[in-house]
């Protein structure tokens, strides 16, 4: 007979029943929201003709408030409406507009072109044509245009004010919707917008390739859609709940069309076709459109953003860089992808954040915005840059991002596992630290067992990986006093590598003090003295060291400068806490393995795989670290 400790039951059950009654709470949230809009609210359906005479859907709901005329709100999706029919109002996905719903707009919602029940033809992040010479040159400016011009002359009661706003893919066609923009469009607010799919989004961190997104994204959104349809395909469904083990078990990336994708899913087997930075991958890129942009802009993003958090912080920076004198303000908060609407920012995981911070976001945040620019009500206040700082929990008000306070700092690695802000010296023996990295046997990204990227892994305890031979530990002392950080941090190694090619994973940690007691609100009993929160990780493929164009294999044993950067962060590490780097060459199976051997990995046979002994040099010579933006106060 098997036997069960009661307290392990009873630790299974509240993690169980927390997990189900936030997604009861929420699902509570909805119908309350469904129910108020239909109160309000006049839903009804359009085909709005573009240019080139294709129809998109579009979805209108209209203040059923005559008394008054309403500004425009426009999101465009390749997700589909959720619900079709005028009489069908949803019942989920309202948390990223209810609150807009009570302030008083009108609402519009469309499928783009080529998705659910657009017509034409769907490309992915469809390149913008900045010389049309005709009415068949279309993009998502011209879609955006044509769509407003059509509302401005078909829909009553408007103010003849537009605004545009949406959140990952739909955050990308507010970006883009910006470009050549029509005169009514007023401001416009791309929420983690995918701003480039090789360098930092989704489905690539620096040339290597996000496995768990992209085989799970494409599974589904991928498919081919032989006509107009108001259903999504079904799901893809895993033979195991063990996500590590089917994608190890998958084997090469080649396998993927072979045994579940059929060669049938056509973004797949366009990535699968450019291994490198190649004019495919640079006309997909967003950022170097960004030109001439009229309306204010208001770019949002998460510090724990899984996918999108470089595409909020590259576009806030191009819209900076080339559009000198406009409206642009970059928002950051500590939040999962969407979680400033689709949460209410309290907590993320085991980290708590001192307060609703998504509720702040909605009230002082965006609705002032949109109120200011839409209904010409109050005066805004907003500063260039309005970012959370975690660790102290507060919000930051900055007159540029990074901040002019910023002072550049490097913490180098040490003898012995440490971390210090001086330059290692002398010639201690051994002047390197080495572990083998082994392709049957990668370091695996999460503790959970899961075939999802969970949300909570950004900031996920990383003392399952610490004890790995695999992974390099650097910790610093107790810090003496706190230590705040902004803007981008830069790994810079001195490494070499038995094999041709390899990856490089880099993770900036704050270790919490050994007294630290646990949350209150912690049914899983989880330990919180000793804590390693992860706060920002990044992955480096070898081959791209010199150029994402040209990649150029490693030459074995031969020591070589890596450099790269990691996402911004605003986070103090307090008095008592620790600073920790861990460093390590696979992170699974959120991104694919390196054969370790110079080849095109898309396409690698299963002998490609090679075990590799990696070494990470800490020499006076060879100083390997990072470099910190330490803010001053």
């Amino acid at each position: 007979m098997i036997r069960f400790d009661r307290r392990i039951i009873f630790l299974i059950c509240a993690c169980w029943l927390a997990a189900g009654a936030t997604a009861f709470c929420q699902s509570a949230q909805d119908s309350l929201a469904s129910a108020y809009l239909q109160q309000h609210y006049l839903k009804r359906e359009h085909r709005v003709p573009m240019r080139d005479g294709a129809k998109l859907f579009t979805t209108v709901y209209l203040p059923r408030d005559t008394s008054q005329t309403y500004p425009i709100l426009l999101w465009r999706t390749p997700y589909s409406l959720t619900r079709y029919g005028e009489e069908a109002y949803p019942d989920k996905y309202i948390a990223p507009w209810h609150h807009l719903a009570r302030e008083g707009f009108i609402f519009v919602f469309q499928d783009v072109r080529g998705r659910f029940m657009s017509e034409g033809d769907f490309v992915n992040m469809r390149p913008h044509r900045a010389a049309k010479q005709s009415t068949a040159d279309v993009d998502e400016s011209s879609d955006t245009y044509d769509t407003i011009e059509w509302l401005l002359r078909n829909i009553p009661r408007h103010n003849r004010r537009v605004g545009m706003w949406g959140i990952s893919y739909p955050g990308f066609y507010a970006a883009m919707g910006a470009i050549d923009a029509h005169p009514a469009l007023a401001a416009v607010s791309p929420q983690a917008p995918i701003a480039d799919w090789f360098t930092g989004d989704d489905f690539h961190h620096n040339g290597a390739f996000a496995l768990l997104s992209g085989f799970d994204f494409f599974a589904v959104f991928g498919t081919p859609r032989p006509e107009l349809i108001t259903e999504w395909p079904p799901d893809f469904q895993y033979p195991t709940p063990d996500g590590y083990r089917f994608f190890l078990q998958l084997g090469a990336l080649s396998n993927a069309n072979t045994r579940y994708f059929k060669g049938e899913i056509t973004f797949w087997n366009e990535m699968m076709q450019h291994g490198s930075y190649d004019d495919f991958w640079k006309s997909h890129s967003s950022l170097q459109y960004f030109r001439g942009i009229r309306p204010a802009i208001m770019v949002v993003g998460g510090w724990f953003d899984a996918e999108n958090l470089y595409g909020a912080l590259q576009t806030y920076r191009a819209i900076e860089d080339h559009n000198r004198g406009a409206y642009n303000v970059l928002v950051m908060g500590p939040w999962y992808h969407g979680g400033w609407v689709r949460s209410e920012g309290e907590f993320l995981g085991d980290i708590h954040f001192g307060g609703k911070t998504g509720e702040f976001y909605k009230e002082n945040i965006e609705l002032p915005f949109f109120r200011h620019y839409l209904k010409g009500r109050e005066e805004l206040d907003l500063p260039e840059a309005f970012v959370f700082e975690t660790g102290t929990n507060r919000w930051r008000r900055f007159d540029r991002w990074p901040p002019a306070e910023v002072q550049a700092q490097q913490w180098y690695f040490q003898p012995q596992g440490k971390l210090a802000p001086e330059k290692p010296a002398g010639k201690i023996s051994p002047l390197f630290d080495e572990y083998i990295s082994d392709p049957a046997k990668p370091a695996p990204f999460t503790a959970q067992v899961t075939t999802s990227m969970p949300r909570e892994y950004m900031v996920e305890d990383q003392r399952f990986a610490a004890v790995r031979p695999d992974v390099l530990v650097y910790e610093s002392d107790a810090l003496e006093k706190d230590l705040a950080i902004a803007g981008p941090v830069t790994a810079k190694l001195f490494v070499s590598s038995s094999g041709s090619d390899c990856d490089w994973v880099v993770k900036l940690i704050d270790v919490y003090p050994d007294s630290v007691p646990g949350n209150e609100s912690n049914p899983c009993n989880v330990k919180m003295g000793g804590y390693q929160m992860l706060l920002r990780g990044e992955i480096f493929r070898a081959k791209f060291r010199r150029s994402y164009e040209n990649p150029q294999p490693l030459k074995p044993g031969e020591i070589t400068a890596v450099e790269f950067t990691l996402n911004d962060v605003c986070h103090t590490f307090l008095k008592g806490h620790k600073i920790m780097v861990q460093v390590q060459s696979s992170w699974f199976p959120l991104f694919d393995r390196n054969p370790q051997t110079f080849t095109d990995i898309y396409n690698a046979k299963e002998e490609d795989f090679q075990k590799a002994a990696q070494r990470v040099y800490r020499s006076e010579k060879f100083p390997s670290g990072l470099v910190l933006g330490v803010l001053k106060r």
